[in-house]
């Protein structure tokens, strides 16, 4: 835990803003919708950062808990929620050995993938609940720079939520970019 805090800490010291303060594109476009389907208005930022997304969702009604293991990126978080006159409830977690508590209508899991983690999501969904996944994939350019186990391969999130009872929403991956990602919209039944 104590490697992985100071490693994502000298990231989020490194710039005035790691990921930037606009929320996922991914998430922006669907925010409309979402508020729509889901059953309520409790949701989970799982590894959020500097808490973009959090404070997004907070804008848009949600009681948001957002989880990080960087206390320097949830400061961040702190101070941007509270110029945006929001409220967030920021924690500083081990997302390697933390149990989600309680269920939410809508989490959130961006650029982080642990995929025994998954399933914990999904049990924490409310009926009718909604799971946003988007995650780096596997491509020629990714993988020397980074772990392969943290990179999807092609059609394993497909593969991944056939498991599960509910619907897939949305599913989508982008090979042909700078950054290729896989990105899911699953509702719980």
């Amino acid at each position: 835990m104590e490697a992985d805090r100071i490693k994502w800490n000298m990231r989020f010291e490194s710039r005035e803003s790691y990921l930037g303060e606009r929320p996922s594109p991914f998430l922006a476009r669907e925010i409309l919708r979402i508020k729509d389907i889901t059953p309520g208005l409790g949701a989970l930022d799982i590894a959020c950062g500097e808490g973009r997304n959090s404070i997004f969702l907070a804008q848009h009604g949600f009681r948001v808990v957002g989880l990080d293991i960087s206390d320097a990126g949830l400061a961040k978080g702190v101070q941007r929620a509270q110029s945006a006159g929001v409220t967030v409830d920021f924690r500083r977690v081990d997302l390697d050995t933390y149990a989600i508590n309680g269920t939410y209508d809508l989490i959130l899991n961006f650029n982080f993938l642990v995929r025994d983690l998954i399933p914990t999501e999904i049990a924490s969904l409310n009926p009718g609940g909604i799971l946003l996944l988007d995650t780096i994939m596997a491509s020629d350019q990714m993988l020397p720079a980074r772990n392969p186990s943290y990179l999807l391969q092609p059609g394993e999130l497909a593969r991944l939520f056939d498991l599960y009872d509910g619907e897939v929403l949305i599913l989508e991956e982008v090979i042909d970019a700078d950054m290729p990602t896989a990105r899911i919209m699953f509702r719980k039944n």
